[in-house]
């Protein structure tokens, strides 16, 4: 017993050192000592688990790798960033020159003009220097969310950048009207979410005191010229965030991965801070949930899946880069953990979604292919009929080798943004937890390749069955899938 306990602590010294020649990791920090992103004490302890499933993870002994993992997220998407900007400035890299916005252009042969697709055409290209309204090498797309103006029918992009956010009138998609664009409340970031709620938009980023961008959807309607806006309100309870969710059912939003505690006493452990924002212009902060450390993306619902226990709750599920974590919120002032799972292959659980009978989950990993965890992109698929229990049941290969990023599910589909492979749109099976590729369109042609280019999102929404995507390099795509 005692010489395999020695064997294991071996192979654990030998896998963390040739990680370490990979990409420098920082130490691993339990909760208690973090101050923002400042180094650590704590070490991380080193376990095995069996290939190919799900197991629990002890709540009480919890270590922030959160942090840890964002800090290094951060630091190689902004050194890509640099390069890219440098070798374009050389007048080199043509694969990063932005081409002229354009219109329709059928998915043919494979190809629709220059971009590689199956079943999906190209109705409209809006180039980033027209979502923003002039001119600037520096200028990346990043996030994207979509409005429906229940009062006119028109339909709206919202797009992410990194100097702030732009606005589309898409409800003709062949001919997209850019309207306007929300400076960044203080700094450029990489790194800009957003979510919308009874007509206002709310935009949080990883800039330093930004807080949350309130911004009154309704005086899109009837505008035709482009302007520089204003935001409507802004609530200042938290400085940067990574992200943000809302749950249209009952009005609250859920900023994320706050670490900027200087200035701001609730960024609760990078967990869950609870806006009330059911009067958008007046947002009221509720709670916060920071018992399991650093969440990098949730999706909370009201629950009416099989799990009787459960039904009427509001459960979050938390993608907390090293788990799927499920939360309890329904007294918003007093959330509750329901259980923490950890998975086979585990590198940086980064975003999922729940199938529409809340059944069926899938999770994308962001970092299992860059650590050569899997061979091609993998998509999780999980079991969760019993919430205290979420097994993963099965993995999605997919025939590209690339960096899944974020993917959402209407009906049967999931719509998929992996970076350089672009919009996949694959089909459910729930009942034998399998999907099927039934089409994509690849918005980085250059390469497909692990790594951080191509598409950053996707917007499925739209009642007229339109995808909006968003592009790093290029800008917004709006396409509509035929298969």
């Amino acid at each position: 017993k005692e010489r395999t306990s020695t064997m294991i602590r071996l192979l654990c010294v030998a896998v963390l050192a040739v990680a370490a020649f990979a990409i420098p990791a920082p130490p691993v920090c339990k909760l208690s000592d973090w101050s923002e992103w400042s180094a650590c004490k704590q070490p991380k302890l080193c376990t095995q688990h069996d290939v190919g499933e799900s197991y629990p993870l002890e709540e009480e002994q919890l270590w922030d790798e959160g942090r840890v993992k964002m800090t290094r997220m951060k630091a190689v998407k902004e050194r890509k960033l640099r390069e890219r900007q440098a070798c374009v400035a050389a007048g080199e890299c043509p694969e990063f020159y932005i081409p002229e916005s354009h219109g329709f252009t059928a998915c043919e042969g494979g190809m629709a003009g220059n971009w590689p697709c199956r079943n999906v055409d190209l109705l409209s290209y809006v180039n980033l220097e027209d979502l923003v309204g002039y001119s600037d090498p520096e200028t990346e797309g990043n996030d994207i969310w979509g409005w429906h103006d229940e009062e006119t029918g028109d339909e709206y992009a919202i797009m992410g950048i990194n100097q702030g956010t732009s606005f589309v009138r898409v409800t003709d998609p062949l001919n997209p009207v850019p309207l306007g664009f929300l400076p960044t409340h203080t700094t450029a970031s990489l790194w800009r979410d957003l979510k919308v709620f009874n007509d206002h938009v709310f935009i949080v980023s990883e800039a330093s005191d930004h807080g949350m961008q309130v911004f009154d959807l309704r005086q899109l309607r009837g505008k035709d010229d482009f302007s520089e806006f204003e935001e409507t309100a802004h609530y200042d309870g938290v400085g940067n965030s990574h992200n943000i969710a809302v749950n249209v059912e009952n009005g609250y939003v859920y900023c994320i991965g706050s670490t900027q505690s200087s200035g701001y006493p609730n960024v609760c452990g990078g967990g869950l801070h609870i806006v009330d924002v059911n009067d958008p212009a007046n947002p009221q902060f509720t709670a916060c949930f920071g018992d399991d450390g650093y969440i990098h993306d949730v999706q909370c619902i009201v629950y009416h899946g099989p799990d009787s226990r459960y039904t009427g709750h509001e459960i979050c599920f938390g993608y907390n880069e090293n788990s799927l974590t499920l939360m309890d919120v329904t007294d918003h002032s007093n959330p509750q953990f329901i259980t923490k799972m950890g998975y086979t292959n585990v590198a940086y659980t980064h975003q999922g979604w729940i199938t529409e009978d809340h059944t069926v989950l899938l999770l994308d990993d962001e970092l299992d292919e860059w650590f050569d965890h899997v061979e091609t992109t993998a998509t999780y698929i999980w079991d969760v009929t019993d919430l205290e229990q979420p097994e993963l049941k099965n993995v999605y290969y997919s025939s590209e080798t690339a960096i899944d990023h974020n993917l959402y599910i209407v009906g049967n589909l999931t719509f998929q943004s992996n970076y350089e492979a672009g919009l996949r749109i694959l089909h459910i099976d729930q009942e034998n937890y399998e999907l099927e590729e039934v089409g994509y369109f690849d918005m980085f042609p250059a390469t497909t390749e692990i790594n951080f280019a191509g598409t950053w999102s996707n917007y499925p929404w739209f009642r007229n069955g339109v995808v909006a995507s968003s592009s790093f390099e290029y800008g917004l795509f709006l396409q509509m899938p035929d298969y």
